[in-house]
């Protein structure tokens, strides 16, 4: 069997532009999450929403006629980053691609199409598989809280396919960073700036000062830093009382994002005892970093997958996050691969048809293969 022909082209880009069609900004997924539990319910899975906190993940099931092969989880997110309203695309020398001010929403719009074709396939075809279980998780672009709240619960399987990285069909994402955001808090006193200056404590120069001499940008290969938002001062005839400072750090090792986390927090606190400021750090990490070895079996078996596609699979670690963070995090080993997407994230974003149509045949020779995984 050729399994590309299989592939309805005509279908996968129909999908694909009726998706990107669909406004679904963070934690305004519902009308992409009714569309999806249709067309899934259509092609013979069982889909329900798992609601949290004012938002929800779409899961769905297929059961597979091979009732002895281990579950495989697919992914990918329903979110997309802003601006999505009123797109216009064009598709055009193998090419779709925004053509005005927002973003296309191939991220990750492009994953769904490509995972809701595979799926069709199997069924259309009557090919043998295993149990599949489909994620479409919500806000993953706001630090994947769909993934976090995740009820696994209501998953069986121990792997995942995570299909949200951008790069030409080969790309597996073996490691990903930890990524820890921090707010810092500074506080002067206010006086009058022209009557009398002197009295006041200037939380902007502190805040100033603090920038200027933290650790920042690329701090080695795999430790990065930045302050992305300040906000202070209330006119300019003030003092000014209260900065906030936000800025994050992502890294692959643990002692040396540590040191940078420690050099940061110390050198800020420091220069406010001496600006005669006060300081009120709080920090959150979003997610740890995993790294997958060479070795491991469902990375083994993916690769092979990749080579079966005549694809040959390129291993990558990224400073991003993905819902791959938090899935191994939580004891699933997954592998978050490209889906062809390219200038994510800008309003120059386009993914190739023919990488729409790879990305779709990776995924249903992993979906039919899967049941003659036997690794740990």
């Amino acid at each position: 069997m050729i399994l590309a022909d299989h592939i309805n082209r005509k279908r996968l880009i129909e999908t694909f532009t009726e998706l990107i069609r669909i406004n679904s900004p963070s934690f305004g997924e519902r009308e992409i999450g009714d569309v999806l539990s249709r067309k899934l319910e259509a092609i013979g899975c069982r889909a329900e929403m798992q609601e949290y906190d004012g938002s929800f993940n779409l899961l769905a099931y297929k059961k597979g006629s091979d009732r002895t092969a281990p579950p495989l989880i697919l992914s990918a997110h329903m979110d997309t980053i802003e601006p999505t309203e009123g797109i216009a695309f064009s598709i055009d020398n193998g090419l779709v691609r925004t053509t005005g001010a927002t973003v296309l929403g191939a991220d990750d719009k492009s994953a769904i199409a490509q995972i809701l074709e595979a799926l069709t396939v199997l069924e259309e075809q009557g090919i043998a598989h295993g149990d599949i279980e489909v994620v479409f998780s919500s806000g993953e672009e706001k630090g994947l809280f769909g993934a976090r709240n995740l009820d696994l619960a209501r998953l069986r399987g121990r792997h995942a396919l995570v299909l949200d990285s951008s790069g030409s069909v080969g790309n597996l994402v073996v490691a990903a960073p930890t990524h820890i955001t921090y707010g810092m808090q500074i506080t002067g006193k206010p006086a009058h700036a022209g009557i009398e200056p002197e009295k006041g404590i200037s939380a902007i120069r502190a805040a100033a000062e603090i920038i200027s001499a933290v650790p920042d940008g690329r701090i080695d290969a795999e430790t990065t830093a930045n302050i992305g938002m300040i906000k202070g001062g209330t006119a300019t005839n003030v003092v000014p009382k209260e900065v906030l400072i936000n800025g994050e750090l992502r890294g692959h090792n643990t002692d040396a994002i540590e040191g940078t986390r420690k050099k940061i927090f110390e050198t800020a606190r420091a220069i406010a005892e001496k600006n005669h400021a006060r300081i009120n750090i709080e920090e959150h990490e979003e997610y740890k970093a995993f790294r997958i070895g060479s070795e491991n079996p469902f990375l083994k078996y993916l690769s092979g997958v990749f080579r079966k596609c005549s694809i040959e699979p390129v291993l990558v670690a990224t400073g991003g996050g993905s819902d791959a963070n938090i899935f191994n995090q939580r004891g699933i080993t997954a592998v978050n691969i490209s889906t062809g997407m390219q200038k994510v994230h800008s309003t120059e974003e386009y993914i190739s048809i023919k990488d729409l149509v790879n990305g779709c045949l990776i995924v249903l020779k992993a979906g039919m293969d899967f049941r003659e995984f036997s690794g740990g």
